[in-house]
């Protein structure tokens, strides 16, 4: 058996590694490095006053006067990965142009990533209306035509909802999306800036793995 190794062809001493599941660093793996003792495993939680699953996950807030904060904060034991973000704006009578069934709101829903290492990165700055929401979301789920593009009938009593879902991954390239290091300040926020009471229901759902 001839060994050889791989190194950097600009004279430092750096080499390739085989990690334990027998890939190569300088590879994108399909999922985060993990070693045969840590499994991936699914994640799902809403956004809450808290960041954390105990907390309340009713976005219908006045944040006119003080902003407020729905989050999923950095876990102390694992890492997480939020790969999607599925969002629910339901009013009777909701048109794009709105938020919900209510108009456009001035100062907006701020969609932002707080990362330890580096700072607050806003991912949108100002959702102000449905089709904010639904162009974050790059028009996905696509159904529906005409007047009922995008909107199901019937979510809370007879309400319809917007219900777009925003794939960080797809929109920005993010191997496995957000990462929120463990033990760390990292957290995924909505900061509400406007009275968004009057819907009849607002929240959010982020999915991922954790580790």
């Amino acid at each position: 058996m001839l060994k050889f190794q791989l190194v950097d062809g600009h004279g430092s001493d750096r080499k390739a590694r085989v990690n334990d599941e027998g890939e190569l660093n300088v590879v994108v793996h399909p999922h985060p490095p993990k070693n045969e003792v840590e499994v991936s495993l699914p994640f799902r939680q809403y956004l809450t006053d808290d960041g954390k699953a105990t907390g309340s996950n009713d976005m219908k807030v006045d944040g006119s006067t003080s902003p407020i904060e729905f989050c999923i904060v950095a876990n102390p034991d694992f890492d997480i990965y939020i790969k999607s973000v599925s969002v629910v704006i339901a009013d009777a009578g909701a048109t794009l142009n709105n938020f919900g069934a209510i108009s456009a709101l001035s100062n907006g829903v701020e969609f932002s990533w707080v990362s330890t290492d580096n700072g607050t990165i806003e991912i949108h700055e100002a959702l102000k209306s449905n089709f904010d929401f639904v162009q974050l979301g790059l028009g996905t789920p696509s159904f529906g035509n005409g007047n009922s593009v995008f909107k199901a009938n019937n979510v809370v009593g007879s309400s319809e909802a917007f219900i777009p879902v925003i794939d960080l991954k797809e929109t920005f390239g993010l191997p496995w999306g957000v990462r929120l290091r463990k033990g760390s300040l990292d957290k995924i926020c909505f900061t509400i800036k406007d009275d968004v009471t009057g819907v009849d229901r607002f929240d959010a759902i982020a999915y991922g793995i954790r580790f």
